[in-house]
């Protein structure tokens, strides 16, 4: 029988009630770690539950482990100079193309951004400057997504333009796209000597891909903030300006939009008005 009081903190059954008391155990040190490690269970189920499907507008072709392979080699000859032996980046040549996807590929190379001549400011668009043919695009582009995945290169559903609205493409052009390409389409001038280019005679492919990778200044619309259905009612009012179709009741000013409008009025209209209130004065005189 134990000379300690049943009440004292140093009996020995109350010592182990204390010890293994729900306040003890949150006290202990390893409470931190275990409600971090149930924090991640949950986070990783939730994100494996919960993670989008793949994106409407995006094609669900495969490509072949050869394919791949092949991809692999013209990345390695031509692209890892800059973009790192697998994909990593070099810094500050650059960036990693980890998670690009086979979209952003096909529209550097296809429109000959990619492989860059030079170290310069911006890529520009150079159709003489494609280096490889169609099918080493799809394996480069293959290659690349192995990497991480990625927008995927539209499905002909949305390139198509038969069921495009021009009039709510229209509105969705000025309100995500006028401020940088101009009212009409044309591109314009950004900071830093960077500028957004012309959207005239481009692809309608290549739109939709700029579209949902970013390439450059431009910022990402995924099918969240933009439906694919948005998209390419956006490629139909490029393609119908394109076509001649900002000309209705008068001349189109060179397609120059707003600034077009202004530059006229301004020469023609003010320096008009300027001459006839000059020539009124002197019949007065």
């Amino acid at each position: 029988m134990s000379d300690v009081a049943p009440d004292s903190p140093h009996h020995p059954i109350r010592k182990d009630r204390r010890v293994s008391s729900p306040a003890a155990l949150r006290r202990s040190p390893l409470a931190l770690l275990v409600v971090l490690f149930l924090g991640l269970c949950f986070t990783g189920t939730a994100y494996a539950a919960l993670q989008p499907a793949v994106p409407p507008g995006t094609s669900s072709s495969t490509v072949s482990p050869e394919d791949i392979e092949a991809g692999k080699q013209l990345f390695l000859g031509n692209c890892a100079t800059c973009h790192g032996t697998n994909g990593q980046g070099v810094d500050p040549i650059g960036p990693s193309l980890v998670g690009v996807g086979a979209a952003s590929v096909d529209f550097q190379v296809s429109t000959g951004r990619m492989p860059l001549p030079a170290p310069q400011v911006q890529a520009d668009r150079n159709a003489s400057q494609v280096q490889f043919s169609e099918e080493q695009i799809t394996q480069l582009a293959g290659y690349i997504d192995s990497l991480g995945p990625g927008p995927d290169v539209p499905s002909e559903e949305w390139l198509d333009l038969e069921n495009a609205d021009i009039a709510a493409g229209g509105a969705s052009y000025r309100t995500n796209c006028a401020m940088c390409h101009n009212s009409s389409g044309t591109g314009g001038a950004l900071t830093r000597g960077k500028y957004a280019p012309t959207l005239m005679g481009v692809e309608a492919q290549h739109i939709y891909e700029a579209m949902v990778t970013g390439p450059q200044s431009m910022p990402v619309f995924n099918d969240q903030n933009l439906p694919p259905q948005e998209k390419e009612n956006i490629i139909a009012f490029l393609k119908n300006i394109e076509e001649g179709g900002n000309s209705y009741g008068g001349a189109g000013i060179g397609s120059y939009g707003p600034a077009g409008d202004a530059l006229f009025v301004w020469t023609i209209g003010i320096g008009s008005l300027i001459a006839l209130a000059v020539w009124i004065g002197r019949k007065a005189a």
